[in-house]
């Protein structure tokens, strides 16, 4: 690839790239990634019916409890997981492989191909994707709090004199789990699968040892007791989908954890283990509940006898902090790809693993999750009060995920239209009927994750904006760097040992930090590398194929770095590559960086908002330091700043 390929252009920063790439690399065998899906990718889903019932019968909605109701129920809770999981996402979903990767960022990417840079159709489908990798930050907030609450509020059952215990101890456990975080989860992550695999099992036997007892509860597949459900109760039916809805609740992640483990591991871990099993569990809470109607308080934990209960509540605990565990993760990692992607402002990003470079810890992330997560727990106080949060923000992701893939169908694997119509329009409607089901919802507790997602779009979005504006003035107001090298060789300023590095923006024009040194220290380095890092919408990059070169004379060279979303530049490792592949050895101790420290300043320019343009500034000017950031050794770092007015 050479700097004139049109990839180059500045204009281009969602672009996708011709690079030949490899899918990531899957480590282990096929049984050991399915075990490991099976405790990461399954928490959240396979925590589920330590409330989802549960709420599903709450007298809140009005249902009155019969034989017919629980067929109803049960036939619903069946035909989503078929619907929505099992057809859906496994099937249709998980073929939008971003070259091997999944989530809604990376769909975003794949739509962003078939449309034209710029243009009000690649903005539409930005904002769709970043609206939707926003409310993923409300399922992070919400699935720790009524996880572990659902699981520790099974100690009610072991005594009522535990009950005043139960906000305090889902307190005690959330903050120490956030605050493992900085350690990282490598030790323990090995136990994950393991455990999730007990936890299947355990809700499997529970399941079945009730199903016994009724087994004629299985009828309830039949989707006509859920039509028949849905007639005869009409509005209340339609409130209680709300409810049926947290059955489903962590089925995003089995797209998102794609690149993790690959389709097949995650397919096979759904049909073989955790779809059996919740199943069984289910059919077993409703049978239970036919021959124990007293038990719809809490029918998970009444389920079992008595000498089991307190062994029952420890399990769960511990299988609601590994769900937990998942999607605080995930957080992580959807922050990151957001920050390379020019979403998010630079975030310290710690490794917390050696071996694993997926295995990230960023501070900032973690403290705000920890805060709302606390407030959430103090103020919703069980399970049940936060039920009633949970599921909107799921809901409005699994739209934005269908919209997205019909894009793909349709402009990149050119599908038959019908057969597209009638295959999204299927999903659409489900996807519309849980969504419309849980804003009812709202006044309840459903505002939360939705006024959480809008802020968070709010702040993402500004941020995109602020640097396009800024991107566009450095382009208005800049100097062509190779009409400008050309004068400097034919005047040129005193030169001095070493190497100087400058990171831009952009490979047309002349870094500012360069005009700066050139205007106060009039010197000029025997070595000169303009070094542009660049992200593009492909998870991963080969090393070979990464960097592109281009000698400007005059020893200066300009040096573009491509890096995938799911990446993490490092600067050091790029000038070793650059003396690998083009013999330009640059000693460390003889090596300066010199980086822009732009400050922002709002103005009635045309541009954003003013108000926005305050926020921006206010991001700007808090965000990571870029020699933090790309990992540059404090030491060799020459901050030069500027005002820029936007």
């Amino acid at each position: 690839m050479s700097l004139s390929n049109p990839e180059f252009s500045e204009s281009k920063i969602l672009r996708p790239i011709t690079l030949h790439q490899n899918s990531h690399e899957k480590k282990g065998g096929l049984a050991a990634l399915t075990i490991a899906a099976t405790g990461i990718v399954f928490g959240d889903i396979g925590t589920s019916p330590l409330y989802a019932l549960k709420e599903c019968f709450s007298p809140e909605h009005g249902i009155p409890f019969s034989e017919e109701s629980v067929y109803g129920i049960l036939s619903m809770v069946f035909w989503a997981f078929l619907i929505v999981v099992s057809l859906k996402y496994l099937l249709f979903v998980m073929r939008a492989s971003n070259n091997g990767e999944g989530g809604i960022l990376a769909l975003m990417a794949l739509a962003l191909r078939t449309v034209p840079p710029n243009s009000k159709r690649s903005l539409a489908i930005i904002m769709l994707g970043v609206f939707g990798a926003c409310m993923f930050y409300g399922d992070a907030v919400i699935t720790p709090a009524i996880s572990v609450l659902s699981a520790v509020e099974g100690l009610e059952i072991v005594s009522e004199e535990f009950t005043r215990f139960v906000i305090p101890i889902t307190l005690a456990i959330l903050i120490c789990l956030f605050l493992i975080q900085r350690s990282g989860t490598h030790i323990v992550g090995a136990l994950f699968g393991p455990i999730m695999i007990i936890w299947f099992l355990v809700l499997a036997v529970m399941g079945f040892y009730n199903i016994v007892d009724n087994p004629h509860v299985l009828i309830a597949v039949r989707p006509i007791y859920a039509i028949e459900f849905l007639m005869e109760h009409s509005l209340q039916a339609f409130i209680v989908l709300g409810a049926v809805f947290l059955v489903l609740t962590g089925a995003e992640a089995l797209y998102a954890d794609m690149g993790h483990f690959g389709a097949k591991p995650i397919r096979l871990a759904w049909f073989f283990i955790t779809m059996p099993s919740l199943l069984l569990n289910y059919f077993g809470q409703g049978a239970f509940l036919i021959s124990h109607p007293e038990a719809i308080t809490n029918p998970f934990f009444l389920m079992v006898p008595e000498s089991y209960t307190l062994s029952l509540v420890i399990l769960a605990t511990i299988a609601t902090v590994i769900a937990s565990q998942a999607v605080i993760s995930g957080a992580y990692s959807m922050t990151s790809q957001a920050i390379l992607l020019g979403f998010v402002p630079k975030m310290k990003v710690s490794y917390t693993s050696a071996k694993e470079i997926g295995q990230i810890y960023i501070p900032t992330i973690n403290w705000l999750l920890l805060v709302v997560v606390v407030a959430i727990v103090i103020a919703f106080k069980s399970s049940a009060n936060l039920a009633a949060a949970y599921g909107i923000a799921v809901t409005t992701t699994m739209i934005i995920t269908t919209i997205l893939a019909a894009i793909v169908m349709s402009f990149v694997w050119k599908w038959n239209p019908i057969f597209i119509f009638l295959v999204i329009g299927s999903f659409l409607i489900v996807d519309f009927a849980f969504l419309a089901a849980n804003l009812l919802k709202v006044a309840e507790g459903g505002w939360f994750p939705l006024l959480l997602g809008m802020i968070c779009f709010l702040l993402l979005m500004t941020w995109f904006q602020g640097r396009r504006i800024l991107r566009e003035k450095a382009i208005q107001n800049g100097i062509p760097l190779e009409s400008f090298v050309q004068s400097l060789a034919a005047h040129p300023p005193h030169r001095v040992e070493g190497t100087a590095v400058f990171l831009t923006a952009h490979v047309d024009y002349v870094p500012v930090a360069m005009l700066h040194n050139l205007k106060h220290n009039r010197i000029l380095h025997e070595r000169v590398i303009f070094l542009k890092i660049s992200v593009w919408d492909i998870p991963f990059v080969e090393d070979e194929e990464r960097l592109t070169f281009k000698d400007l004379g005059a020893g200066m060279y300009l040096v573009r770095a491509i890096y995938g979303f799911k990446e993490t530049p490092d600067v050091l490792s790029i000038m070793e590559m650059i003396g690998k592949q083009f013999n330009i050895q640059c000693e460390l101790m003889e090596t300066s960086f010199f980086l822009a420290r732009d400050t922002v300043v709002p103005s009635a320019i045309p541009g954003m908002a003013i108000w926005r343009e305050k926020l921006f500034a206010w991001m700007f000017q808090n965000s990571a330091k870029p020699a933090d950031f790309f990992q540059i050794p404090t030491n060799r770092v020459v901050e030069l700043g500027a005002k820029i007015e936007i």
